[in-house]
């Protein structure tokens, strides 16, 4: 089943041509439901609400609470018999217009796919050789800059790669393909600033609350590659799950600890 502006149907009825489609004037998410539940929902519609304030889109009053987002997409995991489902929640710009929209009025659409968690260690990861990341306003949401991920994952599979690191024009490290970065060194959790132009995921602010919570002393900066590859443990963090990095280029890490924690 689709969830299309609130509706169950079997296939969406989209207006085309489709002008939020047409120009990507929009944004998805992706979220995790389990145990019953639309996992770190006040964090996503946190972000929602962000890039709906940096797009200039109004969200629907469907989605106008944590809680609406998730009674909205358990409606549709529920619907589907799925116990685990990773939800994909699209919302666009209604209307027509080209570059100029004629309105800010959005529309949406959830679909869900069974979800099953892979939390396996990374055990060859590189830094990416052909795309950087770039840090724009819209750089900490998902969708604008999609074809960064696209162009990543196809060097990525080019290399046989298990994992790909973006850096940015200055060669700060900045993320994975699709997944926050971590590393530990001396006791001390380190993970890239917005800046760099990652995505400001929902598992980074969760690892780094619970970090924090822990008396776990956390650094969010710039930081070069060699910064990554002398550190003792390395791992990404994304709303499906916590995985270690074995190895990264030459790089052996030593430990897991810290990853093995998050993900108990």
């Amino acid at each position: 089943m689709l969830l299309f502006n609130g509706i169950l149907q079997p296939e969406p009825a989209l207006p085309l041509p489709n002008r939020g489609f047409t120009f990507g004037d929009g944004f998805f998410e992706t979220l995790i439901y389990v145990d019953g539940r639309l996992r770190l929902a006040a964090d996503h519609w946190a972000r929602m609400q962000r890039a709906a304030a940096a797009l200039y889109l109004d969200l629907p009053e469907a989605l106008g609470s944590a809680e609406k987002l998730a009674a909205e997409l358990v409606v549709l995991a529920e619907a589907d018999g799925l116990a685990a489902a990773r939800l994909r929640l699209h919302v666009w710009r209604a209307g027509g217009g080209l570059y100029t929209p004629e309105t800010n009025t959005a529309e949406w659409l959830a679909t869900a796919v069974p979800y099953v968690a892979n939390d396996t260690a990374i055990t060859r990861a590189d830094f990416a050789a052909e795309t950087h990341s770039i840090f724009s306003p819209l750089s900490f949401c998902k969708g604008p800059q999609a074809w960064l991920y696209v162009r990543a994952a196809h060097e990525r599979q080019q290399r046989g790669l298990d994992e790909i690191i973006l850096c940015d024009a200055s060669g700060n490290v900045a993320e994975t393909g699709a997944a926050a970065i971590f590393w530990v060194k001396d006791g001390v959790l380190f993970t890239p600033a917005l800046e760099s132009g990652c995505v400001a995921g929902v598992r980074r602010a969760e690892v780094l609350r619970a970090a924090q919570a822990a008396g776990v002393e956390c650094q969010v900066g710039l930081f070069k590659r060699d910064e990554l590859l002398g550190a003792d443990e390395a791992f990404t963090a994304n709303v499906a799950t916590i995985r270690s990095i074995a190895q990264l280029g030459g790089k052996v890490y030593s430990s897991r600890n810290f990853a093995q924690s998050l993900a108990r």
